[in-house]
């Protein structure tokens, strides 16, 4: 399994979750306990990308399909991680099950969506086009590692895109 194998694992999980909240809308317990655990997800997988695929795809990447260049696919997942975990962020203020809840689900889900296949689209497809196996395999180990220590309880920290870009060029 490398990297781009655990992205595309995440990313179904992601989508399995927020299947769940529709299927247990009548449930505010279920659904606080479910968007609490997809919240911590999302943050833990959006930190292990910027960890552990991003740079390389900074490194070696040249842009695939749609995307012009390693720096155009980074700096808009890095800005979407930003947009998801706001969103998260503002459901968690509200009760779940409310009007004001759901919105904010609902805009998570949507940019979590649209993040998903823009990434699996431009940034694997590139990913696979231009950084070996082994490697892959290797950093896959390492995002693992960081998002099974992570994924129940954490913060992501909101990252400037430019910055993270600088940073990891």
């Amino acid at each position: 399994m490398d990297i781009v194998d655990c992205i595309y694992a995440d990313h179904a999980r992601q989508r399995m979750m927020f299947s769940a909240l529709d299927e247990a809308k009548d449930d505010p317990d279920a659904l606080g306990k479910i968007f609490t655990k997809l919240k911590n997800y999302l943050e833990a997988h959006a930190e292990a990308e910027e960890r552990f695929f991003y740079p390389t795809l900074l490194k070696k990447g040249k842009g695939a399909l749609d995307s012009d260049s390693a720096e155009e696919t980074t700096e808009d997942a890095i800005d979407d991680h930003n947009k998801i975990a706001i969103a998260a962020e503002e459901a968690m203020r509200h009760k779940p099950g409310s009007e004001m809840w759901w919105h904010w689900v609902d805009q998570c889900n949507c940019n979590n969506s649209s993040h998903m296949s823009e990434e699996e689209r431009q940034g694997l497809t590139d990913f696979r086009r231009t950084v070996p196996l082994k490697t892959r395999v290797e950093l896959a180990i390492q995002y693992l590692a960081f998002q099974s220590a992570h994924e129940d309880d954490y913060e992501r920290k909101v990252k400037d895109p430019e910055t993270y870009i600088e940073k990891n060029d």
